[in-house]
Parts: structure tokens; sequence; C-alpha cells
């Protein structure tokens, strides 16, 4: 198809790696600063069925950074607005929308529809249900964060380091910053969410190794990545 032309021109994806795009299911949790950009360029790129989980409502300071919504979109259900940006966009992708928060109770079931998982949440608790059922599950997922002008990214599967890997428990309450006191830089949000994407695709592809076994730390400031190798426990 003309609209995948691009994506089949490139060594190691062509028409064979595009139709496991078209067949590949994806889950993304949270439609927030880093679901944006992973929504949208994996709906550009043809990825089959998008699974979009997120409790929360459209608030105007998310515009800021949260680029699948759009001005009009405020106290609307993020899930909604999103699945309607992404339709606009590519008619081809299928997408199922669950207005409720990634829980214990919901997170078996709804990771037992998709094959990937992308973890665009923005709390500690959420990362480590993620992570944790994903491992259970033997699901292959990446972690993405973002604060300020810092990002990380990392991805997991059965066999290499997971989350818990690099920060085995949770912070204590108020020993850790939060947007709401430092803030975040949508293009940052932007850069973290567009890799996170490409190691979507990679993974269906083959196209390229995944952050597997490391965690890639972004500076903004400095425009400097940092990759650490990271020992699985």
């Amino acid at each position: 198809m003309e609209r995948y032309k691009r994506n089949e021109l490139i060594q190691g994806i062509g028409k064979e790696g595009q139709q496991k795009l078209s067949a590949a299911k994806v889950l993304v949790v949270g439609a927030g600063g880093l679901g944006s950009p992973v929504l949208y360029y994996l709906a550009a790129a043809g990825i089959g069925t998008l699974g979009i989980i997120d409790s929360d409502k459209v608030d105007e300071s998310n515009l800021q950074r949260q680029i699948i919504h759009r001005t009009e979109d405020v106290n609307r259900l993020k899930v909604e607005s999103a699945a309607e940006k992404i339709q606009a966009l590519n008619p081809l992708v299928k997408v199922n929308t669950y207005a409720e928060r990634f829980t214990l109770t919901n997170g078996k079931s709804i990771l037992q529809e998709y094959d990937y998982v992308v973890d665009c949440c923005d709390n500690y608790a959420g990362k480590y249900l993620i992570n944790d059922l994903c491992v259970e599950a033997e699901k292959p997922y990446t972690h993405g964060a973002v604060l300020a002008m810092r990002g990380e990214v990392m991805s997991y599967q059965p066999g290499y380091a997971d989350y818990r890997s690099v920060f085995e428990k949770p912070p204590l309450e108020g020993t850790y910053q939060s947007s709401d006191t430092v803030g975040i830089l949508g293009a940052v949000a932007g850069m973290v969410g567009c890799i996170q994407a490409t190691e979507v695709i990679k993974y269906f592809t083959g196209a390229g190794c995944l952050i597997l076994d490391r965690i890639v730390l972004i500076d903004a400031r400095t425009l400097q990545f940092h990759s650490l190798r990271v020992s699985r426990k």
C-alpha cells in the first residue's frame, strides 16, 4: 500500500515486516505525555490493533505535552479523544478503549488480548504493576519515564532484566520529585515516546536491537544519552 511504502523500503522491514505490524496487537497504558507520541507513531506505522487504557479526562494543563488531545477535548475522556485522533490518522487501525485504571483486577485479563505492552503511565504504582504482570505472563513491554528535561527507556522480554532489576522497590512517598513541582518539557516526553514506539516496531519486525539488559538515560539539557548495563535479578 502507498501508505506504508516508506516503511517497506527500510532494510529489515519490507513487506513481510509491514504485515507483521498489521497483525500486531499493542496495549498502551496511559494516553498522556508519553502515550500521545507512542499512539500516533504506532498508528501511523500500521499497528493492526491498539488498546488504550486510561481513566483520566483531558485537563487544560495536559495540552502542553499531551499532543494527541486538543483544546476542545478538555473534560473528555482521554481514551475517547485519543481514539478519535488515531482513527482520523489511520482508519485501518482497530482501537480498543478502556476508560479505567490499569489494576491488578483488570490487568491480567486485558494483557491476555495483546502481544506487547507500552508503559506510558505516570506513577510508580502503575509502573511496578505493569512490570510484575508482564513478567508473570512473559509478555514483552517497554518502559518509559520523563521528568523535567530528563527521560529513561528500557525494554523487557522473558529472560532479560526487568524494571525491578534496575529499581528493586518503589521509592518512599515524599522522597522523590514529581511533575507537579519540577514540571515536564513536552518535547522531552515526545522524545521518550518516540523511542518507545521505535522499540515496539523493532520488536515485531526484527529491524534492529531492542534496549534489553540496559536502560537508556536521556538528559535533554546537554542532549546526552547514557546507556547503562543492567543485570537480571
